[in-house]
């Protein structure tokens, strides 16, 4: 209920502000499990991509985001709560298990599921490499996934804007749905499960227009912060 309340409130003020748009909505099921895999540019992406669907989008994040405490703390649960966002600890190992359970047990609701398959924003607007988890999400529930395309939310609020910018239209375009039929029951072949999320991301790339990086996002951070110190 609180989803449909955050999402009736500020909706139609993004519409009127931002003027949004959207292509390919019709490619997106109107009933039954649902993977979207987006690419993820901005935190704007939370609020655009999943305003113009008449179905809740629910979305895995950091654990972090519902732990602070104080005002700050409860701002934050009660946002992420608003867009969808379900609690999982990605420290890796066991937790990874877990927030795949808690991912098939979203698409056993028949719920649709958004997920970054980058697993972080992008530092620099370009696409990145994909996490295997989306892979075996889609092995295992066997649900229809839906490349889902964030576009100008980069440049509308890059990673560390507090407020984005003004002028600029974003839009989101939901592709047709990826087939992955014929590796169903090899969820747990490594060349598989990469060959599944090379195939999301580039079909992520023909949509969104961005470049592809072969590297995982988090490293590009990391080698970013880096130079920086050295600079320093």
């Amino acid at each position: 209920m609180f989803y449909w309340v955050v999402k009736a409130i500020i909706w139609p003020i993004l519409r009127f502000v931002f003027h949004p748009w959207a292509e390919g909505l019709e490619n997106v099921p109107k009933e039954g499990p649902v993977i979207l895999a987006g690419n993820h540019l901005s935190f704007a992406d939370h609020f655009f991509g999943a305003g113009f669907l008449p179905r809740k989008v629910i979305s895995l994040g950091k654990a972090e985001y519902f732990t602070g405490r104080g005002l700050k703390g409860m701002v934050s649960r009660a946002f992420f709560s608003g867009v969808g966002t379900v609690p999982i600890d990605r420290s890796g190992g066991k937790a990874s298990e877990a927030a795949l359970r808690t991912g098939l047990r979203i698409l056993g609701e028949n719920q649709v599921l958004g997920i970054y398959p980058e697993g972080t924003r992008s530092p620099d607007g370009r696409l990145y490499k994909g996490k295997t988890g989306v892979a075996r999400l889609a092995l295992e529930s066997r649900a229809p996934v839906i490349p889902w395309a964030m576009v100008n939310t980069f440049e509308m609020m890059p990673p560390g804007r507090p407020l984005p910018k003004f002028g600029i239209r974003p839009g989101v375009r939901y592709g047709k749905p990826l087939d992955f039929s014929r590796y169903y029951g090899m969820e747990n072949d490594r060349l598989v499960l990469r060959a599944v999320t090379d195939e999301i991301m580039y079909a992520l790339m023909e949509l969104s227009g961005q470049e592809y990086v072969d590297k995982y996002a988090a490293a590009a951070k990391t080698e970013t912060t880096g130079a920086a110190r050295e600079n320093s």
